[in-house]
């Protein structure tokens, strides 16, 4: 568990930066909602150990002692075995006090961390206690020493780490593939040891939330045998409900284009399937749309989507992916289950509106104005949201 050391001076500081930084992280995100860069079969996003020692002034590796506990939050030395990252107000000491009580820890003999400067001053904020076999320092120094390399390369350093046996290395590697993109790793899967990764998604240790990205990475690198391997995942009923399906339909389709689509098509076309089975499936088929549109005719991504709208638990993420992608010739069927009794849900009602307000032609104006006089709030509404999303209108896509 990781221990913070701020002090009630540095703790102000650090809500100021925090707030600050939090805020812009949300402005962020609402500027570029849309296009997001994510691995798109990951969960887990978030800060590295890489970006945490790269934003710490010093990091340092070595042993607890001399714990001691007083009426303030005590304190406990650091002896330095390893400088993973130097600071010059450092010197040639070989001891740090770190101001908290941390008792030993028989399992985590090791400890590792995180100091800035602050007035003058060593001042050591985070740390976590690691085991003493742990390979954190040569991860560390490795992760440091391809930093400035392409991100490639650095994520194929990485992924010999997804299985280390220390939890926080082998989740932090993880994390690293999970705030890149797809395309960041897409040409580099393609030499990755397939054999080990078919491994991986067979284990029954491997978390399940990996599945997505272990599937993913397969589809470039592995054969027909691996192909057979994910189809058999994909059968399996315990594997259906957990999390991690859209990338294994994914790799599926890069194996086995015309197999793979196949199923996944079954899948989106039955109503009777479990919601997060065809949910997944609908994922996978936005990254085919988005990320490998080589694999599968758009058009019949497009009609993989509209088999979704008549299914009203699944209606509302189906007619937003045609609206983004423009697919105004279905329009007809999306504003006909307006007044379906299956589809009076008001969310669903939201993104026919939404739909319609971007959809170009006579039909869409005729549909919104007779929301307007029916529902003005709610026009008025989706209105605003959409200026906020989006405040240039999307061009017309051609209808067919």
């Amino acid at each position: 568990m990781a221990t913070s050391f701020l002090q009630p001076g540095r703790m102000a500081r650090f809500w100021i930066v925090f707030t600050v930084s939090l805020a812009f992280a949300f402005l962020q995100v609402a500027l570029a909602r849309s296009s997001a860069v994510a691995c798109p079969f990951c969960s887990m996003q978030g800060q590295t150990l890489t970006g945490e020692v790269n934003q710490a002034s010093m990091v340092l590796f070595g042993t607890l002692t001399n714990a001691k506990l007083n009426a303030d939050q005590g304190s406990t030395d650091l002896q330095i075995e390893v400088v993973i990252k130097k600071n010059e107000i450092l010197g040639d000491k070989k001891v740090i006090t770190l101001p908290r009580y941390i008792p030993s820890d028989k399992s985590a003999t090791k400890f590792l961390a995180f100091c800035d400067v602050f007035k003058g001053k060593i001042d050591p904020y985070r740390g976590f206690p690691v085991k003493a076999d742990s390979d954190i320092v040569k991860y560390l120094q490795g992760a440091l020493a391809v930093k400035d390399k392409d991100l490639s390369t650095r994520l194929r350093f990485f992924f010999d780490y997804l299985d280390n046996a220390d939890l926080e290395i082998a989740n932090d590697a993880y994390k690293e593939f999970a705030n890149a993109d797809y395309k960041d790793y897409r040409d580099m899967a393609k030499n990755l040891p397939p054999d080990k990764i078919a491994k991986w998604l067979q284990d029954p240790a491997t978390p399940a939330f990996r599945h997505g990205l272990y599937a993913s990475m397969l589809g470039h690198c592995g054969t027909a045998k691996h192909a057979e391997l994910l189809r058999k995942l994909l059968d399996d009923s315990q594997k259906q409900a957990s999390t991690g399906v859209d990338g294994m339909l994914a790799g599926y389709v890069m194996l086995q284009p015309k197999e793979g689509w196949a199923y996944l098509r079954a899948i989106l076309k039955d109503p009777k399937k479990e919601f997060m089975l065809r949910y997944a499936s609908l994922r996978a088929v936005r990254f085919l749309w988005t990320s490998r549109p080589d694999l599968v005719p758009e058009k019949d991504l497009e009609a993989a989507v509209v088999d979704l709208i008549d299914q009203s638990d699944i209606a509302d993420l189906a007619i937003e992916d045609l609206r983004l992608h423009q697919c105004w010739d279905v329009a007809d069927h999306v504003f006909s289950l307006y007044g379906k009794k299956s589809h009076d849900i008001t969310i669903v009602h939201r993104y026919i509106l939404r739909y319609a307000l971007n959809c170009p032609g006579p039909e869409a104006a005729k549909f919104v104005a007779g929301l307007r006089k029916k529902e003005p709030e709610m026009v008025k509404d989706i209105e605003e949201f959409l200026r906020l999303e989006n405040p240039a209108q999307p061009a017309a896509k051609k209808t067919s």
